[in-house]
């Protein structure tokens, strides 16, 4: 790993806040700039909430009947093991109690790796799963790309999701950047970005233009998040295997 990603990784696990300054959620900074998005309206309109009993993450659409999502949200609290698919749904489009449409899981695979026993499920490269649900939600022109190769550093993100002091509208940070890609491990790395989000946004999409510059795709998931900055951690999109 090099001191560069070291750093970065040091600062998703301390935290330099004092007990003079206010408490705000992880993954946020001093200044907020998230505001809610119309879920009908693209890119947003692949966005939906995963939810096991009273947890909940984010996922997105990345094929008519798949969902990218982050592995840790399938953890059980007890069990420390994966929860059973049929535990899980997913609400697209959701919205103050409403959304568009609703499916079961009836299967899903995580990043090979991925250990739910350990004190942190991870390692956080292979945090990622792929959820396949009972029926399509989506034309194949409604979904959201996998980006084949990361985003220059720099490049322009967006990164929404439905978060824990605001869990009933989807919150997106559409000004946010690459800040560049790290080494975690040999031959595995993360996309780490300046875009604010917390808890909920786990398996949120990081959103960059596609190759033709106007649509937009998906370069990463979010997995975890800095606890006193807006600096996030996601698996890029080029490490997944192509959804079915």
């Amino acid at each position: 790993m090099t001191r560069w990603a070291t750093a970065l990784l040091l600062a998703a696990s301390w935290s330099t806040a004092t007990a003079a300054e206010p408490l705000r959620p992880p993954g946020i900074g001093t200044a907020d700039p998230r505001q809610a998005v119309d879920v009908r309206e693209a890119p947003w309109h692949a966005l939906g909430r995963v939810q096991r009993g009273g947890s909940l993450c984010t996922g997105a659409l990345v094929a008519p009947r798949t969902v990218l999502t982050a592995a840790h949200c399938l953890v059980g609290r007890n069990t420390r093991g994966l929860v059973e698919p049929e535990a899980v749904h997913f609400l697209l489009g959701y919205h103050m109690g409403r959304w568009r449409a609703e499916a079961r899981v009836i299967r899903f695979v995580v990043g090979p790796g991925f250990d739910p026993a350990r004190r942190r499920p991870g390692p956080e490269w292979a945090d990622w799963a792929l959820l396949t649900l009972d029926r399509p939600l989506a034309t194949p022109d409604q979904v959201l790309p996998l980006m084949a190769k990361a985003p220059a550093p720099r490049s322009a993100l967006m990164i929404a999701g439905y978060q824990q002091d605001r869990r009933e509208v989807l919150l997106a940070d559409t000004g946010c950047r690459l800040v560049g890609v790290a080494e975690v491990a040999p031959g595995r790395q993360m996309l780490v970005h300046d875009c604010a989000a917390t808890r909920g946004a786990s398996g949120a999409p990081v959103l960059a233009r596609g190759p033709d510059g106007q649509g937009w795709a998906v370069a990463g998931l979010l997995v975890s998040v800095a606890r006193d900055m807006a600096l996030g951690f996601a698996v890029p999109a080029a490490a997944l295997p192509a959804p079915e």
